[in-house]
């Protein structure tokens, strides 16, 4: 057999693994699209709509057990991280094509539309062209359930449920190299207990504020997995309540914590949780965005302080967490308070965690390499100098590859982020704080809008904000490196089997 042949085999066999791999996947995304027919006694009326989340979901479980079946005899190993990288990438663009068809099919959305909102839901982004005020609640509950399920993120679902003992080229392909446990499974099984236990938490909290138990199910699941979804077109605002506010903001602080710190805190590690670079600069970040912002609309908006604190507590966390939910208009905002929120939303939540943006770890390390930088200008050119940043309860050295990598993705995500506000402009009458503010938004999937995403933007706006949101939630490499992947296999399978 040519060395060609034999790497054209090896090829199939390994993509008869991924195949296997993403059967579960496919098979648990399916089971998600079914889940809110769970409410149907309590709301009957929906009942009608049954068949489509039947003709959505159903298909998938069948294509998950058959892909599954039809490779249980291979050879299990577990996927590297460009093999990873494929599984997930694949595993969300049919999640996200299957999650069309309740949009299309109950909320009569044009295919962009649906796709906008499948995208949004399952990335965690929030951003809606479905209006709530005339949507049945199984298609509210299920915006939420996929929103949920994205957060947790596929990889960890599946790796606490279905894969061996050992591995980590799916966790890694969704940016989760945090492990809580020596074993990948047992740490994914961690993490999905820590996620259960915030959801369960929320619900209950949100009911004791006053909040109706169907809303509290939705917000709980969108305040959780930091997506934001609402049931109410008001977003939390609606409910003029301090105590809903006060439950919304804990949820929105457990949802942008790594999981690491979260499970640091469960043991009663305070010293390590203390210590740790997400955890100090969360807690500089948002006492001087929340300030800066109350400083901008103190006078200007707001006559109250204690409204204008409110009002800047709340949206700076949310922003900061990439959550989305909001208490207020950004229409009579100052600039400078849309600027700051700009920023925040840049920066995002914590590695590790649901949330999105350029993450505060990136942010850390490099804040961390400067300081090491210009330490070293100061030193004997003999002294040692070695750079090191906490991370969980442990100082690590920071590396060079650690830098560069951080810096090729701030790159990719200022490239990014400058395209999609051109194309934002270039789409229609929009100020270039709109386009910034949106843009922001969407790459970092936090759901804030200044009043460019709508039901009658223009498709092509919509697909792409879709990409960008894509982009956001698999963090650029994944994306890529799969895309690149595939083709590259596609191109070494084409070829004749007598090539070399």
């Amino acid at each position: 057999m040519s060395r060609s042949r034999r790497y054209q085999a090896y090829i199939r066999e390994r993509y008869r693994l991924l195949l296997w791999y993403m059967g579960g996947i496919w098979a648990i995304t399916g089971v998600t699209i079914l889940s809110p027919l769970l409410a149907l006694p309590f709301f009957p009326s929906d009942a009608q709509y049954a068949w489509v989340f039947l003709l959505a979901g159903l298909p998938l479980i069948a294509l998950g057990l058959m892909s599954r079946h039809f490779n249980k005899d291979i050879e299990k190993h577990s996927p590297n991280l460009q093999e990873g990288m494929v599984s997930i990438v694949l595993s969300w663009v049919v999640a996200i094509l299957f999650g069309t068809v309740p949009f299309l099919l109950i909320s009569n959305l044009t295919f962009s539309q649906a796709i906008f909102e499948s995208t949004s839901g399952w990335t965690t982004t929030g951003l809606s062209v479905v209006d709530v005020t005339i949507a049945p609640p199984i298609i509210l509950l299920y915006r939420s359930i996929i929103q949920l399920v994205g957060g947790a993120g596929f990889a960890i679902i599946v790796l606490s449920s279905i894969t061996g003992p050992v591995g980590s080229g799916l966790s890694e392909a969704e940016g989760r190299d945090d492990k809580l446990a020596p074993n990948v499974r047992h740490s994914a099984g961690l993490v999905l207990r820590i996620y259960i236990s915030y959801v369960i938490f929320g619900i209950v909290a949100y009911v004791l504020a006053g909040m109706p138990v169907f809303d509290a199910v939705n917000h709980a699941f969108a305040a959780v997995s930091t997506g934001g979804f609402s049931t109410r077109p008001e977003s939390i605002g609606y409910y003029d309540s301090i105590a809903i506010e006060a439950v919304t903001l804990v949820l929105m602080i457990l949802g942008t914590l790594n999981f690491l710190t979260a499970w640091l805190v469960v043991r009663g590690k305070w010293r390590d949780v203390l210590r740790n670079g997400e955890i100090r600069l969360l807690t500089v970040l948002l006492p001087i965005a929340a300030t800066l912002i109350f400083a901008s609309l103190f006078g200007q908006v707001y006559t109250s302080v204690g409204e204008t604190a409110q009002v800047a507590l709340f949206e700076s966390l949310s922003a900061l967490s990439t959550t989305g939910f909001s208490t207020t208009s950004y229409t009579a905002w100052m600039p400078s308070a849309i600027m700051v929120m700009i920023i925040i939303m840049t920066i995002g939540g914590g590695s590790g965690s649901t949330s999105g943006g350029i993450k505060q770890f990136r942010i850390y390390i490099l804040l961390n390499a400067l300081y090491w930088e210009i330490r070293k200008a100061f030193l004997p050119e003999n002294a040692v100098n070695r750079a090191s940043i906490w991370r969980g309860s442990e100082r690590v050295p920071l590396t060079d590859k650690q830098v560069r990598r951080t810096a090729l993705y701030l790159f990719f995500y200022v490239s990014l982020f400058f395209v999609l506000t051109l194309g934002i402009l270039f789409h229609g009458n929009y100020t270039v704080a709109q386009a910034l503010f949106e843009s922001a938004s969407t790459i970092s999937t936090v759901g804030l809008s200044a009043g460019v995403t709508s039901p009658d933007a223009p498709a092509s706006l919509l697909w792409m904000q879709s990409v960008a949101m894509l982009l956001g939630r698999l963090e650029f490499y994944a994306l890529f490196i799969g895309i690149i992947k595939i083709s590259s296999d596609l191109v070494t399978l084409a070829k004749p089997s007598g090539d070399r």
